[in-house]
């Protein structure tokens, strides 16, 4: 019996489920899998989910290439205004115990359709390729932390090791667009918690305290100079200051603040050298304001930057383009969002190949481009509006993912 993968995406996409709290997500894709005929291997990592199919050669009874393939499940505490019938209305509680709204604002939901969809024309059309399958149903993508826990929990050794590992991202392309370079594909990331210590009191004396707060605000003043000053200005990198937390009242000042920051870099080289010059900033602004404790600094993730090797990317990029054709497959440039997936390919010492393929209406995408408005009427991931149109990106997903792990299966 074909999967509904229609009635699929839209279960998943309204019953979104935050990082490590999958349970309902990963049930549904082990049961596909299991129906598929994979074996199937869960709460790994947490929540996460592997299957096994062997498909050793019928002619030489040779094992082939081992391929792993990765999808991502987990969802966002972001409130959906997409108007859609199927509309994510969830709640969940996150990790500070805060009741918060759920959606699946990054298209993980999509993911996850698309590569039950995969798995099911692989394992229809099995006489056409050889080798081993495993495939990766990852929690906890946007913590940045599911790949490691999976790992961690020793996925290298209780299955077959890869010899290339696959994965995928839609995203604000046109439908039917993939989008794949060789090299650095998505930027490396770290999540900084700073704590800002002051000395409170009253508002009405602020000269007998240290005010966080005005720290807080020259620090972030500051940390806008590190890019555009600091930076090469041919050589990408962000920072953001995405959180900022003091104070309870309007007449007191607070003993500290906190700020929640993420760092953007292409290699391991920006991230050495605007980390260190984020911290300086930190520790320079604190102490012109007087603090008499150093700032608190502790990095909530570091992930590295996902860069898809040459040869590999290139096979790749070959079988997209016999697939969808020629002017379908595009040169995204670096992303300077951040992946978890590239863990799986670093610690295995293996290629790694990750693109995005397009969700958003092509006549919608056209025209926002012909009036320069991209950035207001074309949703990103993230946004509350985001959510991919079914057909073809249903399709296109499954065929990219088949394609590709075709071209490394013998």
């Amino acid at each position: 019996m074909t999967i509904d993968l229609d009635a699929l995406y839209t279960d998943l996409h309204q019953h979104p489920e935050l990082s490590f709290q999958e349970t309902r997500t990963a049930a549904i894709a082990a049961g596909h899998l299991r129906d598929l005929g994979l074996e199937v291997h869960e709460n790994i990592g947490v929540t996460g989910v592997i299957g096994v199919l062997s498909n050793p050669s019928s002619d030489s009874g040779s094992e082939g290439p081992v391929v792993w393939v990765r999808a991502d499940m987990d969802a966002l505490p972001v409130k959906e205004d997409t108007g859609l019938p199927y509309a994510s209305t969830a709640t969940g509680v996150d990790p500070d115990g805060e009741t918060v709204p759920l959606m699946h604002a990054c298209g993980h939901d999509m993911h996850v359709t698309a590569m039950i969809g995969a798995v099911e024309r692989l394992v229809a059309d099995r006489d056409r390729w050889h080798g081993t399958l495993v495939v990766i149903i990852q929690p906890a993508e946007e913590y940045g932390q599911g790949a490691r826990a999976m790992l961690d929990d020793g996925v290298l050794d209780r299955f077959p090791r890869p010899d290339v590992v696959l994965g995928q991202h839609v995203g604000p392309l046109p439908v039917g667009a993939i989008g794949i370079r060789p090299g650095p594909q998505m930027s490396a990331s770290d999540g900084l918690h700073v704590v800002l210590h002051g000395r409170g009191g009253h508002g009405s004396r602020p000269d007998s305290t240290i005010d966080p707060i005005v720290m807080a605000a020259a620090t972030i003043m500051r940390l806008q100079t590190v890019v555009s000053r600091e930076v090469d200005p041919t050589e990408p990198a962000v920072v953001t200051v995405g959180s900022i937390h003091a104070g309870t009242k309007n007449n007191i000042i607070p003993a500290e603040a906190v700020l929640d920051l993420s760092l953007r870099y292409p290699d391991d080289a920006a991230r050495e050298r605007v980390l260190a010059r984020v911290e300086r900033v930190i520790r320079a602004e604190a102490a012109a304001s007087g603090a008499e404790r150093d700032p608190e600094i502790t990095t909530l993730h570091s992930l590295p930057a996902t860069i898809n090797d040459a040869a590999a990317t290139a096979r790749a990029t070959a079988a997209f383009q016999a697939a969808f054709g020629e002017q379908a497959v595009v040169d995204t440039g670096l992303i300077t969002g951040s992946e978890d997936v590239s863990w799986f390919a670093r610690d295995a010492g293996v290629p790694l190949v990750f693109w995005f393929w397009g969700g958003i209406d092509p006549a919608t995408f056209a025209a926002a481009a012909q009036n320069g408005t991209i950035e207001r009427d074309v949703p990103t991931n993230h946004s509350p509006f985001f959510a991919p149109v079914l057909h073809p990106t249903i399709e296109v997903g499954v065929g990219a993912m088949v394609a590709a792990a075709r071209e490394f299966l013998g």
